[in-house]
């Protein structure tokens, strides 16, 4: 398991992705709309992880209700895995409250699912594996 990414909710892909290539010294490398979550992601490399910005497309969407609630910031922290399947049932055994049990199709060619942050010390977690 390691640190895939670290997702951040933003109102304005535009202005965001400006202030996130100047800070970083590098342009993004990809930019999609995941239609299932209702959102725009934007991707930039840093090191082995990347940082995800995520800008709603739905007003009912989990990130604009999140921007609603809590403002612009860090959203989530998402894991890569080897075996998604394997990891969900491993963690809700261990008695972690999933908010997917099956894992969908997510950005930067992934299968996603999260956790719920009750259950996780108020973080939301993503985890994710490459699709084969």
């Amino acid at each position: 398991m390691k640190l895939e990414h670290i997702g951040i909710a933003i109102r304005n892909s535009a202005d965001s992705e400006k202030i996130f290539a100047e800070l970083l010294g590098s342009d993004s490398y990809k930019s999609e709309n995941v239609e299932s979550e209702g959102v725009k992601t934007t991707f930039f490399n840093v090191g082995e992880s990347k940082i995800e910005l995520l800008q709603a497309l739905d007003p009912q969407s989990p990130v604009a209700k999140f921007i609603e609630k809590r403002g612009e910031g860090i959203h989530h922290l998402a894991f890569e895995v080897e075996d998604i399947d394997f990891e969900l049932n491993r963690l809700e055994e261990l008695g972690y409250q999933l908010i997917h049990r099956t894992p969908k199709d997510g950005a930067d060619n992934k299968r996603i699912a999260f956790l719920h942050p009750k259950s996780t010390n108020g973080v939301l977690i993503e985890l994710c594996q490459e699709k084969t």
